[in-house]
């Protein structure tokens, strides 16, 4: 699998950097546009070897590797950073050199260390490369979709509002709201390997355990998360974003955000579920049919409210769609109810607060008696 995943991996960077390069040739012209052709290959053929190291480890459950690979990356991307601020070097090309060699330097971590397996690429197999490819088709589908998806607010804004401040309002609740998006992105960096290996035994009943694990405890931790954030609204937007913000509307947007934020965790375990199962088209469409009614919602709410919050609300049914669409689709393959997950979700939070005394005593147990080697020395 490794191997074939090298192989159509650079056989795909290869075909972008020759259209980048045709690309190149036609809208040199125009310098914002030549800048970003230039460097979309350079960094891509960068981040190729470490990507592929990534998705080997996970799969490996090896989140140590990943843990030091991200550090790597980020730490390089910011000392050159800070050293360029002190050089007064920060400009935009320097920048971007700053960025590839971080990359450039992370994959030839991998390389070295054996990680991204990189030798595994002689062992390819063409019916591996074929079932990558029929899968990819949708799964580049579905990225395609979730970035317009988005994306897609912040364009009608533009489109529909004539002043821009408009834009940062919203912009900044947006971001705050995608903080949920880190643990969110552990869990599913966690959960994934786990769900596949039930798969791969065609144990669909643990699958089915994991996924409503796992999203269930997070809808649940999300919910006193979301009540506080509501609450202290106006203050985080306050520190966030400064003190000119909080006349806005930026601290109501943020409030709508995480009215519905509890959706994100079954939305996303519904998503990764259908991809588990080789259905990454069902997954696709539901990407699409959320960019459908998240368009369409947004016009309909600017229509009717005149302001930022018709953009806000519309969603909310977004993304219950989504999970209307995702738990419909799962029934007809896995035998779990939304109550289930609910209720699974309680279940585990209990065990985890429980068990939280017991870890701090177990760690300062460890910190007392000491490893076990000074326990043999002492011994002796």
């Amino acid at each position: 699998m490794a191997g074939s995943t090298w192989f159509l991996g650079f056989v795909l960077t290869s075909v972008l950097v020759l259209l980048c390069l045709c690309a190149f040739l036609f809208f040199h012209s125009n310098p914002s546009t030549a800048i970003i052709i230039k460097w979309f290959s350079i960094i891509f053929f960068c981040q190729f070897p470490s990507s592929i190291a990534l998705w080997i480890l996970q799969a490996e459950e090896r989140f140590d590797r990943m843990f030091i690979l991200n550090l790597i990356g980020q730490g390089c991307f910011f000392i050159a950073i800070v050293l360029l601020i002190i050089l007064h070097q920060a400009n935009f090309q320097a920048v971007i050199y700053a960025y590839c060699a971080s990359a450039a330097i992370t994959s030839l971590f991998t390389i070295v260390t054996g990680w991204a397996n990189i030798t595994s690429i002689t062992h390819k197999s063409w019916l591996c490369i074929k079932e990558l490819t029929h899968f990819g088709k949708y799964s580049v589908g579905t990225s395609i979709s979730s970035y317009l998806l988005s994306g897609s607010d912040t364009f009608i804004i533009k489109f529909m509002f004539a002043d821009p401040a408009v834009v940062g309002i919203y912009y900044l609740a947006q971001r705050l709201r995608e903080v949920i998006e880190i643990p969110l992105r552990s869990f599913v960096a966690t959960a994934l390997p786990t769900m596949s290996a039930a798969i791969y035994r065609d144990d669909k009943r643990h699958m089915t355990y994991i996924m409503k694990k796992y999203a269930g405890v997070l809808t649940i931790l999300l919910i006193p998360v979301s009540i506080v954030a509501f609450i202290g609204a106006d203050l985080v937007i306050e520190i966030i974003g400064g003190q000119h913000f909080v006349a806005t509307s930026a601290a109501n947007v943020f409030r709508i955000f995480m009215c519905f934020a509890i959706l994100l965790p079954v939305d996303r375990f519904f998503g990764i579920s259908l991809d588990i199962l080789n259905k990454p088209h069902i997954n696709m469409i539901k990407v699409i049919l959320m960019l459908i009614v998240n368009v369409v919602g947004d016009f309909v709410g600017i229509y009717i409210t005149h302001n930022i919050y018709g953009v806000a609300l519309s969603s909310i049914f977004t993304f219950l769609v989504g999970v209307i669409y995702g738990y419909w689709m799962l029934k007809k393959h896995l035998n779990f109810t939304m109550m289930d997950i609910l209720k699974l979700g309680v279940l585990e939070t209990k065990l985890i607060l429980i068990d939280l005394p017991n870890r701090f005593k177990r760690k300062s147990l460890r910190s007392e008696v000491g490893s076990p080697k000074s326990e043999v020395e002492s011994f002796k």
